[in-house]
């Protein structure tokens, strides 16, 4: 069984998109039918996402952590109990391709790391996404890492304890544990997971948070500047 985690606080606006996007991406042929369950961690949520999940038939487990390490490895955790051999991590504000399951559980290594993009810069001046686009290189081999596209086998997360309990930097501090254990990591340019360019963030320092402070430093400087979310090689 494969399993799809996401961390939720207040996502009743967006989470519906990401889950019909994982239930076709449950579908694709090469997966000949192995069993897919989205579990989302509702972390101190007082909105109406609790329903979305029902409605699209996701698991859902509530947490008040407000924290989205603790969300993730919530999340994780539930879905060993069920049995799930593969956990795919993503957010609830993204939108992932039909075959992003079927290439992570198949990439050949012990976990995988992919890219995203962007699909709506609202009011982000164009400076901003090209500064983007320079940084997150779309190629084998990258060294990005992104919860949103994200990817696990059940033995490897065990071996190193799973997601840290941080605010921000979790998915890092994963990667970091796999590779000092010798686990094996495919860094691939596809597939790729679209993301919002939405202003209000859910984890400090997070992807929203980095938009922002790139937005700064381009405006400030008239190029991007920041590191990007990556290891270095």
């Amino acid at each position: 069984m494969i399993a799809v985690i996401v961390p939720a606080h207040n996502e009743a606006a967006d989470i519906g998109r990401c889950l019909e996007s994982i239930t076709v991406a449950a579908r694709h042929p090469g997966l000949r039918g192995e069993a897919v369950v989205a579990v989302v961690a509702l972390d101190a949520c007082t909105d109406e996402t609790p329903d979305v999940c029902l409605h699209h038939g996701a698991v859902a487990i509530s947490i008040e952590a407000r924290c989205v390490g603790v969300a993730r490895a919530a999340a994780a955790n539930h879905a060993l109990g069920l049995g799930a051999r593969w956990i795919a991590s993503t957010d609830a504000d993204t939108h992932v391709p039909s075959d992003w399951l079927w290439k992570q559980a198949n990439c050949g290594a012990d976990a995988f790391c992919g890219v995203v993009e962007v699909r709506d810069w609202l009011d982000y001046p164009a400076a901003v996404h090209q500064a983007f686009a320079g940084r997150e290189l779309a190629r084998d081999g990258h060294r990005h890492i992104h919860g949103a596209n994200l990817g696990v086998s059940a033995a490897a997360y065990r071996k190193v304890g799973g997601f840290p309990s941080l605010v921000t930097g979790e998915d890092v501090a994963l990667v970091q544990a796999l590779q000092r254990s010798g686990a094996t990591i495919a860094w691939r340019a596809r597939p790729v997971v679209t993301t919002s360019a939405r202003r209000s963030a859910r984890a400090p320092k997070g992807f929203s948070g980095f938009l922002r402070a790139l937005e700064r430093e381009v405006l400030e400087t008239g190029a991007g500047l920041l590191p990007s979310r990556e290891l270095a090689r």
